[in-house]
């Protein structure tokens, strides 16, 4: 579908930082979102919107949120809400991110649904995934378990 097509253009995720320089040095600098756009009015009114690449929006059931905190967290509940980053080096990035000062909830982890998954605390109070699939997406719905609602019913 192309963009003409689409009713909704762009997701964009908002997330109020105390620390923001510390927030932008973290996602920009470190996990390397480029920097779009910024906006400043004053020391204490400041944006910056990050390029993170796809965005999709993914609705997971009370059931299959509770499966995926014991897979990749040893069963460490998450927040509601939780952003995930797809990467090409999920340790290394986790790494990368550990030593600047996020705290890893959990070491990567292969999950049943081959990506290679870590989850860490992050700045502007955010807990994180960070996954790197490991199977090419037209592959996965060989796996048990892979197919859309349309498909089920």
């Amino acid at each position: 579908m192309d963009d003409e097509n689409q009713p909704v253009l762009q997701l964009r995720v908002v997330v109020e930082a105390e620390d923001f320089d510390a927030a932008v040095r973290f996602y920009r600098d470190l996990l390397g979102l480029p920097e779009r756009i910024a906006y400043a009015q004053g020391a204490d009114d400041r944006v910056s919107i990050l390029e993170a690449g796809r965005a999709t929006l993914e609705i997971a059931s009370p059931g299959h949120k509770k499966a995926i905190d014991e897979i990749e967290a040893d069963g460490q509940e998450s927040q509601r809400i939780r952003l995930a980053f797809e990467v090409t080096d999920s340790k290394g990035m986790t790494r990368r991110l550990e030593s600047a000062g996020a705290r890893v909830v959990a070491e990567p982890v292969l999950t049943p649904w081959q990506s290679l998954n870590s989850r860490l605390d992050a700045p502007g109070d955010l807990q994180i995934t960070l996954f790197q699939e490991t199977m090419p997406e037209e592959q996965l719905p060989q796996l048990e378990g892979f197919a859309t609602d349309a498909e089920r019913h």
